[in-house]
């Protein structure tokens, strides 16, 4: 399975061929460049190593900088692994860019959501409101949360009152709608999670 590390851009519309307007998310994915090729023998499983993305030189740490030095290839800021069945295709200092999408019909996208902050249950887990007349103390309260005498605690796993948000999520089945070689973007039919300019990893199903 491989897959390219990049940003998410935001949302636009674009036409199909058949005139429809379709909501697209555009996707920057810098090319890859190949820095190390797993194999069975030596290391147990086959994979190989990229690095993309333009780094910020201040927070790379000598470990990090080692191993682009070992490479002998210029330094990047994501590093990230794929394992493969053959790596024969995949020589060192190769270059990977957006064009293995070109075949794919679907692709899958991670990435971690929007932060909300605290939020309460209605927003956090869409409970309903209560009654907000003749008397009602249970507007927006979560209600009750456990037993009163036996077992007389609150099980894990409650549901309640918390942070929102901020999460890893994966998007599977995302239509692929355009790829721009040049650019390096990537055009997904629908939303995917995160916020303009946050980090996505996509891959092929």
């Amino acid at each position: 399975m491989l897959g390219l590390k990049g940003k998410k851009l935001g949302m636009t519309s674009i036409f199909s061929e058949d005139g429809t307007m379709v909501a697209v998310t555009v996707i920057e994915l810098p090319p890859a460049t190949v820095l190390e090729q797993k194999t069975k023998e030596k290391h147990g499983y086959t994979a190989i190593k990229v690095a993309s993305g333009t780094p910020n030189e201040r927070r790379q740490n000598k470990p990090i900088a080692g191993v682009f030095k070992k490479a002998n290839v210029p330094a990047a800021k994501w590093l990230s692994e794929w394992r493969l069945k053959d790596t024969k295709e995949f020589e060192v200092g190769k270059q990977i860019d957006v064009s293995i999408f070109s075949g794919e019909k679907k692709v899958t996208v991670e990435g971690v959501s929007k932060g909300r902050g605290f939020a309460g249950t209605i927003k956090r887990h869409k409970f309903q409101r209560g009654p907000s007349t003749h008397g009602s103390q249970n507007v927006r309260q979560p209600g009750s949360i456990g037993a009163h005498t036996y077992p007389g605690r609150t099980f894990p796993g409650q549901r309640m009152a918390g942070h929102h948000g901020d999460k890893q999520h994966t998007i599977k089945n995302l239509v692929v709608i355009k790829i721009d070689v040049e650019k390096n973007l990537l055009f997904v039919r629908g939303a995917v999670p995160g916020a303009t300019n946050g980090e996505v990893l996509v891959r092929k199903q």
